[in-house]
């Protein structure tokens, strides 16, 4: 009887270091306050949401719900909004993220793409019913596409956060 490995061949990756997981969440945070009006708004990822989830995913012991929360205020002062809003659907899907982690790795970044999915959807699920709970209307279903080109983005994300911390094989 032999084992069928279906799982995805592993890469050899080093840590991420500090800076690099810092700046990454500095460049998210960036992009999210660029000025996004109409149809881009719309469609625009939450980039820094996206990337607490990479690294809660890589790095479940240096990402933890304490830097979401704290991510998350930034974007409800920046935005405006209900202050804490964000900064709980932040903690939901870095906590969600953190318990899948091992899950989540055995596939390829093509394969993720379903659950960063779902993370994405409950995260801006959490962040709706708290605006609704506060009288704001429901703009309908269109509010969810930024959690399907969020979603998307993935593959590439993970190709680029990833290459600082490739090792190259050894060769003998």
């Amino acid at each position: 009887m032999h084992a069928n490995n279906h799982h995805p061949r592993q890469e050899l990756l080093k840590p991420a270091s500090g800076q690099f997981m810092a700046l990454t969440l500095f460049v998210g945070l960036m992009l999210n306050l660029l000025p996004w009006s109409g149809a881009a708004l719309l469609l625009r990822p939450d980039f820094l949401a996206i990337t607490l989830i990479f690294w809660s995913i890589r790095e479940p012991l240096r990402m933890g719900i304490g830097v979401a929360w704290l991510m998350g205020l930034m974007i409800d002062v920046a935005d405006g909004v209900l202050f804490g809003q964000n900064a709980l659907a932040y903690s939901l899907a870095v906590f969600i993220a953190l318990l899948l982690h091992r899950r989540i790795l055995m596939f390829t970044p093509w394969q993720q793409t379903f659950y960063v999915l779902l993370l994405l959807l409950a995260l801006q699920a959490m962040t709706l019913l708290i605006r609704l709970s506060t009288g704001v209307d429901f703009i309908g279903m269109g509010y969810f596409a930024a959690s399907v080109s969020g979603a998307l983005l993935w593959p590439l994300l993970t190709l680029l956060l990833q290459l600082p911390q490739k090792v190259e094989p050894k060769r003998d």
